[in-house]
């Protein structure tokens, strides 16, 4: 999906802009879908699709929504990320590239896999 910076600042908010586009983070206890736990899907806010489903969310206690998997493994891109002096695993939406978070290994059973996504990132139908 190729937009133009000048696009994506007209069809995203200012924090959704930073996030999505600028791989910016939302303070931890502060997005919308941290503490939420209606049932329904989540879907990246800057195309739409479909990334995580409500009953793989889990509290982790990090401040952020957290989902032990993807919807569908082909949703999600996973790319090295060295930024702030450490290695992580950084998570984009594999139709549109944007930032969604990182993804650990400290999550629970069945994948051991803790998606940590911005609620700036994602957007909630049910």
């Amino acid at each position: 999906m190729e937009k133009s910076e000048e696009e994506w600042k007209a069809e995203l908010s200012p924090e959704q802009f930073q996030i999505l586009r600028k791989k910016g983070t939302e303070r931890p206890f502060t997005g919308k879908y941290w503490d939420f736990d209606k049932q329904g899907q989540y879907h990246c806010a800057g195309c739409g699709q479909e990334l995580f489903k409500s009953d793989t969310k889990f509290d982790a206690g990090c401040g952020w929504p957290s989902f032990f998997q993807p919807s569908d493994e082909k949703h999600i891109n996973r790319h090295a990320d060295y930024s702030h002096g450490m290695v992580r695993t950084e998570v984009t939406c594999s139709n549109c590239g944007g930032h969604l978070g990182h993804v650990f290994t400290d999550g629970p059973e069945p994948t051991g896999l803790r998606y940590c996504i911005n609620s700036a990132s994602i957007d909630f139908t049910e």
